[in-house]
């Protein structure tokens, strides 16, 4: 075989190692986001059913508490960080980012409730879901 086969070996190898390492990462991301989850869904709760908040307001409360733990967890042991990107250049994206994902938590939450009566702690299952991939997705091209 010529160089160019050579290449795409190392071409090959390159993409394999760099796909462990984007599952390895996803992994981390899950097992922070599980953490983090059982912190949102745990206050959550706690708001709506002890202090008696609306599931509305206990679920944003909840997902702002997890954010901030989330952040610390997350960009000390699944995100590297950009070289070129000051600490408070990467909290601010963390936080605007973490914002457009409360967001997304806050509709899905709404909708699942109020038009598809669905039980709030059943719904805030779905819209961790859903916000998560995105949460992923985003953190991945802005931060690191």
């Amino acid at each position: 075989m010529g160089r160019g086969s050579e290449k795409l070996r190392v071409t090959n190898k390159e993409l394999m190692i760099r796909t462990r390492e984007l599952i390895l990462q996803f992994c981390k991301f899950g097992l922070v986001g599980i953490l983090c989850f059982c912190i949102d869904y745990g206050f959550m709760i706690f708001l709506k059913e002890v202090v008696a908040m609306s599931y509305f307001l206990s679920s944003g409360i909840s997902f702002s508490v997890s954010v901030l733990v989330n952040y610390i967890l997350s960009m000390r042991f699944v995100f590297q960080g950009k070289q070129d990107m000051s600490k408070w250049q990467e909290i601010a994206i963390f936080t605007v980012l973490s914002v457009i994902g409360l967001v997304f938590n806050q509709i899905i939450m709404y909708l699942l409730v109020e038009f598809f009566a669905i039980f709030y702690a059943i719904a805030k299952i779905f819209a961790t879901m859903t916000v998560t991939i995105f949460n992923f997705i985003s953190r991945k091209i802005f931060l690191e």
